[in-house]
């Protein structure tokens, strides 16, 4: 049998969509034509999205969501969008997450580490922290609106969480200033600068994160952290310091590194 005339006319236009994206650069123009094909609900708003994707504008920014394990997860503009290779760090930290866990999301951005986490272990509780006004509202509209939290790292989270987090995750800043200008073009004009400005090692505020952890980790509990490859070794030597055993993981597939803390059981 043949295909039916409005399956015909699906095809011509997802086939027209693509060759567009193609042609403006994109290299997965046809995943992203069935995206766009499927988030458009008329014609005009269709013909809008592909004008902005043509342009460079970030397909999460041009839909409003990403796909990230397997969870659709809103994205506001300038909110830094969630990268495959931190899903990594969300399969790392299931290893290390029971049920009733209490869980961070430091530097949130979407929240889209917490809401992975929260999907797996449904009875866990899971706060959320990001200094950016706009990632905070965003996150609100994918974790517990209540438990969303603005301000710098760990001094907005709640005071009686001292000592009693057993997991916190983090993908903060960590590419080197002098870095920046070779990211991509789409992070570079369209993602906000706190959200990719590491200092000038790249490890400004990986720094703080481990420096913080220790005090706010229950006897057990685990941080883990994205960082590149390079980083890594700097980063676990910051772990030690603090008093966490450290351990690194990496994901070949993904190009995704992870550093592991883990705060001992006992003095």
């Amino acid at each position: 049998m043949g295909d039916k005339p409005g399956q015909v006319e699906d095809g011509r236009i997802r086939a027209a969509l693509a060759a567009r994206l193609r042609a403006a650069g994109s290299v997965y123009a046809e995943d992203e034509a069935d995206i766009l094909l499927s988030a458009a609900t008329t014609a005009d708003e269709r013909e809008r999205m592909v004008r902005e994707r043509a342009a460079g504008r970030p397909l999460e920014y041009v839909v409003g969501w990403a796909w990230f394990c397997q969870l659709k997860i809103f994205v506001d503009p300038g909110v830094f969008v969630p990268r495959v290779r931190s899903e990594f760090l969300v399969q790392e930290a299931r290893a290390h997450l029971s049920g009733h866990a209490v869980v961070v999301d430091l530097g949130c951005g979407t929240g889209a580490l917490g809401a992975a986490l929260w999907a797996a272990a449904p009875d866990a509780t899971v706060y959320a922290v990001d200094r950016d006004p706009a990632a905070v509202r965003c996150a609100r509209r994918n974790l517990s609106p209540h438990r969303v939290y603005e301000g710098d790292l760990y001094e907005a989270l709640p005071p009686h969480l001292a000592g009693r987090v057993n997991l916190i995750v983090a993908n903060v800043p960590y590419v080197p200033s002098a870095s920046l200008a070779h990211l991509p073009r789409e992070a570079r004009l369209y993602e906000a600068p706190m959200a990719l400005d590491g200092g000038a090692d790249g490890l400004d505020v990986l720094r703080r994160v481990a420096d913080g952890a220790p005090a706010w980790l229950a006897a057990g509990g685990h941080l883990l952290v994205e960082s590149s490859e390079a980083q890594a070794p700097h980063v676990a030597a910051c772990f030690r310091r603090g008093g966490l055993l450290a351990t690194v993981a990496r994901c070949e597939e993904l190009e995704a590194t992870v550093v592991v803390g883990s705060k001992p059981l006992g003095p």
